[in-house]
């Protein structure tokens, strides 16, 4: 912008205000021009100024930052995405907070010197105060979505951008940041401009989602909305009430879904609102709901509904013994203590948690369990079963890739998993299954802290902690050359060894959890001799065998009634299997032999001398399955 132009545009600006002259841009949106008489009056800003934007330096834009870590890691993926859609070139992604800081930003790394000259990088301040009239200033102010376009900047160093910005607000209404998306492209359509600030609202209301699913763990929260079919989706009403039932949170779209104020919902007792017995409501609470329900409000209008749990940890009652308790999973087995305590302490210092135990042992549910234990409860968790996906689209999964990076890709490219868990925790089971090629580019971007997508020239930071897990024996899989040596020092920084089925001591305890989870409501009664039957039989497919199991019988229960016929029908030989030693002999040699042959069946059919139908007949009596493989074996 030459001193010229940016002289016409400050004497423009000065004849709107003034009213001597009909702006083309101030116009249409009184706005503009309530803004720029602020930036005269009260801010006293010259729109001729030719200064460059005020910029943070690390340290003080680390203190912006640190208390909106939740909010940041909830956008990330949101302004990538929103990055990509509007076709990414020419476009800057921006995330400030309430103050106008930039503390987040997502851009092409080939157009860093154009922006930063723009003044759209980390730690600048753009608050109308300090730059005039622009979308995250005006939009702290108007606490609404604006659109500033090229010469409705109040400054005319910036009449070459266009800004759309939308306000994020947190679960108790308090403006939390703003989402801005700003462009340097000399000319946009109408369409484009639409584009830009319907993709721009889309976004932040899907970050304020997100943000308010993520920030109370410990509160009911209920999830609704007239139509069964929009439940979980952006325009539902999401509501957070505590142990009292007593109204501690609301999102705009439960406001104008139940058509009332913040004032005259927050506080007020869940049965002051609505007709459904509130002990009915909790009765159909889950930590993960998947059925709605009719929810009735007093005046007769219908919603459907589903209510997630809290999530709910206990103290632990002295350093030596501790207590930790989760809603999903069950702890009460003393080496399982010991271990989830051990974990999430190496977890929170940032050192890699590694899984080790039997195939169906729970390495995920109890992985997803120090997520929820941890400081990262808020942020994303991220799984991937490195067993169950292609070798050909496992590289693409983890790092992600830009549109046309190969055949079949898709135009607009996919964030992949390892930017997906960025601000959170990735899980990666069955790790002893990743490619060799694969393993040491994991290697980089865990030394790194960096991830570059596939077909991607520009690295993007990655704060992620890592749990890993696995079946295999690592030590063994790096001595036969199919693990790299210093990727197992990287991801096992420490080992938790999970006990299989047979031999934890919380069995009764981990019974009744998985029959309440599976009952999903339901007053189910086991008949006399079911509970120790069930207690007896070995499990040789561990907590996921015991799981399906406690399902089938449900399903069959008649009136809620669960018989010893039905157990012995589904488990035959249940304890007599479980006090039969030679059965755990014979399948503790097929597992050494399978895994020590990696599931070659003709090599280990001819070590045992018996025909592959044979083995095949033996793994599945003693359930025996490969990891990744949900087909049984072969009849």
């Amino acid at each position: 912008m030459t001193p010229t132009l940016i002289n016409a545009h400050a004497q423009q600006v000065l004849q709107a205000v003034q009213g001597t002259h009909a702006s083309a841009g101030a116009g249409p949106d009184l706005a503009i021009t309530r803004s720029w008489r602020r930036c005269l009056d009260q801010h006293r800003l010259d729109p001729a100024s030719r200064r460059a934007p005020d910029v943070l330096e690390q340290p003080r834009l680390q203190d912006h930052r640190a208390p909106l870590e939740h909010m940041i890691a909830a956008a990330r993926w949101q302004m990538n995405s929103l990055h990509q859609q509007v076709g990414r070139d020419g476009h800057v992604v921006l995330l400030t907070d309430a103050r106008g800081v930039a503390i987040d930003s997502v851009f092409n790394e080939a157009e860093r010197s154009e922006f930063q000259r723009s003044g759209l990088w980390l730690g600048s301040v753009w608050s109308e105060e300090n730059e005039g009239t622009n979308g995250v200033g005006t939009c702290l102010v108007e606490r609404r979505h604006v659109t500033i376009r090229r010469d409705e900047h109040f400054r005319g160093k910036h009449v070459g951008l266009t800004c759309s910005a939308s306000p994020v607000f947190d679960s108790s209404g308090e403006l939390l940041a703003v989402l801005n998306l700003s462009s340097v492209r000399r000319e946009q359509s109408l369409a484009q401009h639409f584009q830009a600030m319907a993709l721009t609202q889309l976004s932040a209301r899907l970050i304020e989602s997100c943000f308010f699913l993520g920030n109370e763990p410990h509160r009911y929260l209920l999830r609704f909305h007239p139509e069964a079919g929009f439940v979980g989706l952006l325009g539902e009403g999401l509501l957070g009430f505590d142990d009292d039932a007593r109204v501690c949170s609301v999102n705009q779209a439960a406001l104008d879904l139940w058509d009332m104020t913040r004032a005259q919902l927050v506080g007020q007792p869940l049965a002051a609102l609505v007709q459904t017995p509130i002990e009915h409501l909790l009765s159909q609470a889950s930590v993960q709901p998947g059925v709605c329900w009719p929810l009735r409000l007093l005046d007769g209008r219908l919603f459907y509904a589903q209510l997630r749990a809290p999530l709910r940890t206990s103290p632990r009652t002295t350093p030596s013994q501790p207590r930790i308790k989760d809603a999903r999973v069950c702890l009460e087995d003393p080496r399982l203590q010991r271990g989830f305590d051990r974990a999430l302490r190496v977890l929170e210092r940032d050192v890699p948690v590694f899984l080790q135990g039997e195939t169906g042992t729970g390495k995920e549910a109890f992985a997803a369990a120090l997520h929820r234990a941890s400081s990262r409860a808020g942020q994303p968790f991220i799984a991937i079963n490195c067993a169950a996906i292609p070798e050909s689209l496992i590289e693409s999964e983890l790092f992600g890739y830009r549109g046309g990076s190969f055949t079949g890709a898709r135009k607009d490219g996919m964030v992949g998993k390892l930017e997906q868990a960025h601000g959170g925790i990735l899980f990666l089971d069955e790790i002893a299954d990743m490619p060799l090629a694969l393993q040491t580019r994991l290697l980089r971007v865990l030394e790194e802290r960096q991830v570059v997508p596939l077909g991607g020239a520009s690295a993007r930071p990655l704060d992620v902690r890592l749990i890993s897990a696995s079946h295999q024996d690592l030590q063994a899989c790096v001595v036969d050359g199919r693990f790299r040596e210093d990727l197992f020092y990287r991801v096992g920084g420490f080992a938790v060894q999970l006990p299989p089925l047979r031999e934890r001591s919380d069995r009764d305890a981990l019974l009744d959890l998985l029959l309440r989870d599976e009952a999903k409501g339901v007053r189910i009664q086991l008949e006399r001799g079911v509970r120790e039957h069930l207690l007896a039989h070995p499990w040789p497919g561990n907590v996921r065998q015991l799981r399906t199991c406690l399902r089938t019988l449900i399903a069959l229960a008649r009136e809620g009634r669960v018989t010893l016929d039905d157990v012995a029908e589904l488990l035959p030989d249940g304890s007599a299997v479980a006090l039969n030693p030679l059965h755990q002999s014979e399948r503790q040699t097929l597992l050494s032999l399978i895994e020590a042959e990696h599931w070659h069946i003709a090599r280990v059919a001819a070590r045992l001398g018996i025909s592959r139908n044979t083995l095949y007949r033996k793994l599945r009596h003693h359930g025996i399955v490969r990891p990744g493989r949900p087909d049984p074996l072969p009849s």
